[in-house]
């Protein structure tokens, strides 16, 4: 069943959501702003570094998507993306096929690496 999240509708409460086909509603991870490289050296988040993926966590998943749940974290490239704002936290939506990789628990097929 489809995952609804509630959003706001004005000032008299929210108006729940869900996402449709094959829409992922993505939070963004904290640590994936700015990092070391492995000499220390302080990389900022807007350094244009080859297409550098980012993993953030699934928050909502459309009826039609047959490999992400909600919770999962889900691999993605940032260009791919567009953002919204709920509850004032950015967000962002993209579709299943524009999802790379996911990580979850409940997946019992291994590639033999660990994420």
């Amino acid at each position: 069943m489809p995952e609804t999240i509630p959003v706001p509708a004005g000032k008299g409460g929210g108006l729940p959501i869900k996402m449709l086909h094959d829409r992922v509603l993505v939070a963004l991870r904290k640590e994936d702003g700015d990092r070391r490289s492995s000499g220390g050296i302080l990389i900022p988040a807007t350094a244009q570094v080859a297409k550098r993926l980012v993993w953030g966590e699934a928050r909502g998943v459309g009826a039609s998507c047959r490999q992400v749940k909600v919770g999962d974290q889900v691999l993605f490239s940032p260009e791919d993306q567009h953002e919204v704002e709920v509850h004032g936290e950015d967000l962002i939506i993209l579709r299943e096929r524009d999802v790379h990789a996911v990580a979850a628990e409940r997946i019992e097929e291994s590639t033999g690496l660990y994420l």
